[in-house]
Formats: structure tokens, C-alpha cells, sequence
């Protein structure tokens, strides 16, 4: 991982610009993509006026991410004829090139180059054949280049070049690419590949190097974080046999190696699976302190009938044995999940009891998607798909449900004095708060950004919290 700040541009070399969409692991991509042009001396530049190669790093996890991603395309084709460089560069890079590239490649005859999964490490050579070979102008006959391969098996290195995006405490480390998992609503594992963990070298490397710089948060991040190391096993687990008696690496062997590394940072979990939780795992984050009290688990539907439609490899009884566990053995765990309301055969009984869950159990941070009918998954061919009036209806009354939970949760924090980590001079969030997708600590006066600080709470704002700083 090299610093933006190590990075020489060439002024003869063409400049970057970069519209990134969708979730942290498209971000790391982005990250690549742009280190790999500015070690090839390109200027990467925010201002997309400016840039001689602008690309539209796309989503396409759900349909209105597809459509954002269109809207991102096409926008910055228009926008193309009245900046200052007419001939700049368009590439499509991200999710919905991997997964639609042979048709976007018909239908978006505005784009030069379609990059897949496994070029994100090649951007700069990219960018360098294309104005090596100056595409003709743009016709009926013209068929933007189509440089996605399928299959994809990339994953960065601890010496792969990236341009971080992120404030400068805060970053993420991609610990593993790809999903084994079967969930018949998602299409993941045919876009990114089956998974591939790095070394515990590898991220312990790179994020020895991310704190030497100052960061103060390191966000762990894949597609499965608690199967790291699994597919690294002589023989693999069942996805739900316990891994305790591991016989390869495993998470809890890498949080104990970030332990080790000095300094004063968090280290997060993100996207965890209920599937792959062992008792040592829960063990080792309660006894290495720099870990957050913060777990990202995807949840996406507590019936027994939806978890089977869905294909979780869960069950009730073990989403509610492990929550209880994960509570009991770490003290002051936040919990953070995501369900999905009107997945195809949802009845009233079904939803409603995902309402009674909720309400019973109280996630600390929860999140509600109406369910996406993605082409080529398996829950696109279901019976009994559920009407959008319907999805939404759901939607609104789960997110009311848990707007009054978080209100009170929020509530019984004032009076507290909590440690956090300040965003900028007048917000700040807490361990129990991921960047970008959690709540904030709104201060009331201004604090070192990008340091960790005490806050004595002394209110609330809707979901935020109101705090002093000490």
C-alpha cells in the first residue's frame, strides 16, 4: 500500500479522475486502479472537468445501484462535450462491468474501455494503450473495448500500489476477495469469484505500514470476513462446522498478529457471517483490545422458511445462540445487522416475525433492504414475488421500529463519557459507529480531527449523539 503522498506525477502523463459508487470493497478497487496510474506517473485529480481519463467505478448489487451506476455513465458522457477537454477518456470499471460488459458494450457506445475485476491492477497500462491508440470517432460501428475477463481471481497485495480515498485515519483493508456462499438472492460469487484469503503476512504488512502513516482505524473487509483462512485449509470445514480446531489460518490468528503491531488504533470488523462464528473467535476479540466492540453481521432474515428460500446455512436457533454468545462473552459489543423484507414467499407471518425479532433483540445499528430481483440468481425464478407497494409498505414499518429502538439506545448514552475518534473538528464517531453507514457524535466544540478523544455525552439528535469534549 503506498501513500498518496509518495506518488510523483509526470506532467506529461495524462491526469485521473475517479467516480467511485457502492460499497468499501469497490472502494479499495478504486484505491488500485488510481495507485496504479499514479505510480505510472499519472495525476489523479478530483476535478473531473480536469481529467484527461475519467472512470465510473460501478455497483451493480442491487437494481438501484445498476441504475445509479447508468445515471453516473451517462451524465459523465454529457457532461464530456462542454468541459474544457472534449477528447477525454471514459472507462467503466467495477461490478457492472464484470456482469454486464458484452451488453454495456452495445448499449453505451459513449464509453471507450470496459475494465473487469481483474484489471483493477492495471489501470495505468490501460490508460496508456488508449491514448497509444486513439479510438476513432465515436459512430454507429464504433464497439468500446471490452477488456473484462471472467473467472476472477484478483486479489491486492500488501505492496499493491493504492491511492487512498479515505480521510487520513481511516482506512480499509481488503483481507479476502470472492464468496463461497450459496444466497439465492446474490450474484456475488459470479461477478468476484469464489473465495481467495491473503496471507496473514500480507495484512499484517500492510496495515503495520497503514499505522506508521497515522491511521487510527483499520476497517477489515471482504466479501465473508470470518472465512478468512478458510479456503487455505488441507481439508475444508462445512460452512457451519465450528472452527475452533482449525487447521490453517483464521481470523482469530490475525487479530492476535494485529494485536501485536504498536500504536494506538481500532481495529473493525465488517461483513461477517452468522455461519463462521467460533468460541474463539468471540474469545480473542474480547481479550485484544485495539479490536472494536463493533460487529458487522448480515443477518438478512430471522424466519426458518425465508433462511432456507434464501439458502443462508443458518438457522434460527443458531442466529439466536450466536447473539447471545457474542453478547456474553464481549462486554459492550455493538451489533450491527441488515435484513431483507420482500424476499419472494415473504407472508404477513413471515415479516411479522422478523418485526418481533427486531423488537426482542435490539440491534445497536440496523439496516432494511427491499428485496432485489437480480437476473440469474436463483431467487429471481422464485414464486410469489412480492409487489414493490408491498416491499416498501415493510421497509418503512421495520426502519420505524428500529428508529424508535436506536432513539432509545441513543437516550441511555447521555451522562457517558465515551472515547472516539474525531471525523472533523465538529463530529467525531464512537467504536460502536463504522464510517459512512453509522451514526455520528455531533460536538459542541471543535476537537483535533483525525484524533481520538473524550466525549461527555450530553445529548441526542435523532439517531446522533450530542457531546462535549473533555
Amino acid at each position: 500500500m503506498t501513500s498518496p503522498s509518495s506518488f510523483k506525477p509526470s506532467a506529461a502523463a495524462p491526469s485521473i479522475g475517479m467516480i467511485s459508487l457502492g460499497c468499501a470493497k469497490n472502494l479499495v478497487d478504486a484505491e488500485v486502479m488510481l495507485g496504479d496510474a499514479a505510480s505510472r506517473g499519472m495525476r489523479v485529480t478530483a476535478d473531473a472537468d480536469d481529467a484527461d481519463v475519467l472512470v465510473i467505478n460501478t455497483c451493480a448489487f442491487i437494481d438501484s445501484a445498476k441504475e445509479e451506476s447508468i445515471d453516473a455513465i451517462l451524465h459523465a458522457h454529457q457532461q464530456r462535450g462542454l468541459r474544457k477537454k472534449p477528447g477525454q477518456k471514459l472507462i467503466v470499471s467495477g461490478c457492472m462491468a464484470q456482469r454486464f460488459s458484452k451488453d454495456l458494450a452495445t448499449q453505451l457506445p459513449e464509453v471507450d474501455a470496459f475494465v473487469g475485476l481483474d484489471q483493477v491492477s492495471r489501470l495505468g497500462e490501460i490508460v496508456e494503450d488508449l491514448f497509444a491508440k486513439p479510438s476513432p470517432i465515436h459512430d454507429d460501428a464504433w464497439q468500446p473495448l471490452n477488456l473484462v475477463t471472467r473467472n476472477s481471481v484478483f486479489i491486492p497485495d500488501f505492496d499493491t500500489p493504492r491511492f487512498r480515498l479515505t480521510p487520513s485515519h481511516t482506512a480499509y483493508v481488503k483481507i479476502a476477495e470472492g464468496c463461497n456462499h450459496p444466497c439465492s438472492f446474490c450474484v456475488i460469487p459470479r461477478m468476484r469469484g469464489r473465495h481467495r484469503s491473503r496471507s496473514i503476512p500480507s495484512v499484517v504488512a500492510e496495515v503495520r505500514n497503514l499505522v506508521a502513516e497515522g491511521v487510527k482505524e483499520i476497517n477489515l473487509i471482504s466479501q465473508d470476513t470470518t472465512y478468512f483462512g478458510m479456503d487455505q485449509w488441507e481439508q475444508h470445514a462445512s460452512p457451519t462446522q465450528p472452527v475452533d480446531s482449525a487447521r490453517g489460518p483464521t481470523l482469530s490468528t490475525l487479530i492476535h498478529e494485529l494485536q501485536e503491531i504498536e500504536g494506538d488504533f481500532w481495529v473493525r470488523l465488517l461483513y461477517t457471517h452468522p455461519a463462521h462464528w467460533s468460541g474463539e473467535l468471540i474469545q480473542t476479540i474480547a481479550a485484544c483490545d485495539k479490536v472494536a466492540r463493533y460487529i458487522d453481521m448480515p443477518l438478512q432474515h430471522i424466519h426458518e422458511a425465508m433462511l432456507k428460500d434464501m439458502r443462508r446455512e443458518t438457522s434460527r436457533q443458531h442466529i439466536e445462540d450466536l447473539i447471545a454468545r457474542l453478547r456474553a462473552g464481549i462486554p459492550g459489543l455493538a451489533l450491527r445487522t441488515t435484513f431483507i423484507v420482500g424476499f419472494p414467499g415473504e407472508t404477513e407471518e413471515h415479516f411479522q416475525s422478523l418485526l418481533d425479532f427486531i423488537d426482542s433483540v435490539r440491534f445497536e445499528r440496523l439496516g432494511v433492504f427491499t428485496y432485489s430481483r437480480e437476473d440469474s440468481s436463483r431467487a429471481a425464478k422464485m414464486d410469489g414475488q412480492v409487489t414493490a407497494k408491498v416491499k416498501q409498505a415493510r421497509f418503512r414499518k421495520a426502519m420505524r421500529l428500529q428508529q424508535r429502538i436506536a432513539r432509545e439506545i441513543a437516550a441511555a448514552q447521555v451522562g457517558k463519557t465515551l472515547r472516539v475518534l474525531v471525523e472533523t473538528p465538529t463530529t467525531a464517531r464512537t467504536e460502536s459507529d463504522a464510517p459512512d453507514v453509522d451514526t455520528q457524535v455531533l460536538l459542541s466544540s471543535p476537537a483535533p480531527a483525525g484524533e481520538f478523544a473524550d466525549v461527555r455525552i450530553t445529548g441526542t439528535s435523532v439517531y446522533d449523539l450530542v457531546g462535549e469534549p473533555l
